[in-house]
């Protein structure tokens, strides 16, 4: 239900998008919750994912496509065409956001994780916009990662001086008891006051448009996220199946848009023959086969453990530890809550053990019952600060036209 109308407002989103599916995916979450809360509100996504057009958008969400920049597994950058340099491919990137900025003229503008973009690209459309009276809000994962690896990173580049310099606010998507993203960091008081601690973002599945995907009866989900790294998590499932012919469970596998094709041809060769496991490539509608899923086994990444909460579904996690320890991080503070079982890779290569815990995953308690105060607000507290930001431009606009 729409409760205010802002016929001309304009929201600008940034997510860079240069390994899975995880910023463009929040980008999208949010603003949908955002066009569904306020009429007339328009919001324009800037990604550099290769897959963006493969998503359905609300009414009032488009997407402006930034040429692709691949990260790879060692952290280092490439461009998605291997002849173009990734440093002209920056630069292109760099030109069309400060031009889209310009055109867009956004009341708000939301970066995804990254406070300068990559490389540094949008630091020039953020003054630019600063200038102009834009709202700049930095929206950051409630894990980013291990503190001394952040540390580093950002220390290398001025980024927590440049933070404080630039954006109004700060939104942490996670509840402050969970886990603050800038722990361990020598946070400035002033950046620190406009940190909100928003929480989890809220998923909901569209009842009225079903994945074709969607298995008749009980099945475990299991996901790899954009499945660039995904590849091990799937090996260890479907050994485990092997390992015993007689578990029954069950099991959809999505592989992800990311993942080689080499290694999907082998896992779908693979599926063949494991009569309990079907294995598919991917599905944009995620939320829908979580929602139907008896249990998900999953990497741990931001939006699928929102899903998880969101529908309450038992889960195991078998966390990526590297480059980044992230999703370590998260599947750790979730097991040790009593929300989610966890396994480390080296634990989830042995079949034995994740047979064990494949078999126990359908009875596991889901994750309320560990806590009953999961907090889910994330979409509606957003709501309510982009409400209250756009209410005080339209007494500034009304005052301005007054005094003329």
């Amino acid at each position: 239900m729409m409760t205010e109308r802002f016929g001309d407002a304009r929201i600008l989103m940034y997510s860079h998008d240069t390994f899975g599916l995880g910023h463009l995916r929040r980008c999208r979450t949010i603003a949908h919750a955002l066009v569904q809360e306020f009429s007339g509100l328009m919001v324009l996504i800037v990604s550099g994912s290769q897959i963006a057009g493969a998503f359905d958008y609300r009414a009032r969400v488009d997407f402006v496509k930034i040429p692709s920049v691949i990260k790879l597994r060692n952290g280092e950058y490439t461009s998605l065409s291997e002849h173009i340099d990734v440093q002209d491919t920056i630069k292109m990137r760099r030109s069309i956001i400060r031009h889209t900025a310009e055109s867009f003229a956004p009341d708000i503008f939301i970066v995804d994780k990254e406070p300068m973009g990559l490389r540094g690209e949008i630091e020039e459309t953020l003054d630019y916009l600063k200038a102009q009276g834009t709202t700049l809000i930095l929206g950051l994962r409630e894990v980013m990662d291990a503190p001394h690896l952040l540390d580093v990173e950002w220390k290398r580049n001025d980024i927590m001086e440049k933070i404080d310099r630039i954006y109004d606010s700060i939104w942490v998507y996670g509840p402050p008891d969970f886990h603050d993203p800038l722990t361990g960091l020598a946070v400035p008081d002033t950046l620190r006051a406009r940190m909100e601690f928003v929480g989890f973002l809220q998923r909901r599945a569209l009842h009225d448009d079903l994945s074709p995907h969607r298995p008749e009866g009980d099945y475990i989900l299991v996901t790899t996220g954009g499945g660039g790294d995904g590849a091990d998590l799937v090996e260890d499932v479907m050994n485990a199946y092997l390992l015993d012919p007689t578990l029954d469970q069950k099991a959809l596998i999505v592989l992800g848009p990311f993942m080689s094709g080499d290694q999907r041809a082998e896992f779908l060769a693979k599926g063949q023959d494991i009569p309990q496991v079907e294995v598919i490539e991917f599905d944009t509608r995620m939320e829908e086969l979580i929602a139907g899923a008896r249990g998900v086994v999953a990497m741990g990444g931001y939006n699928t453990y929102c899903e998880i909460l969101s529908f309450d579904k038992p889960a195991l996690i078998v966390p990526r530890t590297t480059p980044r320890e992230e999703q370590l991080i998260r599947a750790s503070r979730a097991a040790e809550l009593g929300m989610v079982d966890m396994l480390l890779p080296e634990e989830a290569h042995d079949p034995a053990r994740m047979l064990a815990a494949l078999k126990a995953l359908p009875q596991r308690p889901p994750p309320s019952r560990a806590r009953p105060d999961l907090q889910l607000e994330g979409l509606t507290n957003i709501s309510r600060l982009v409400g209250k930001d756009l209410r005080n431009r339209s007494v500034r606009k009304d005052v301005q036209r007054f005094a003329t």
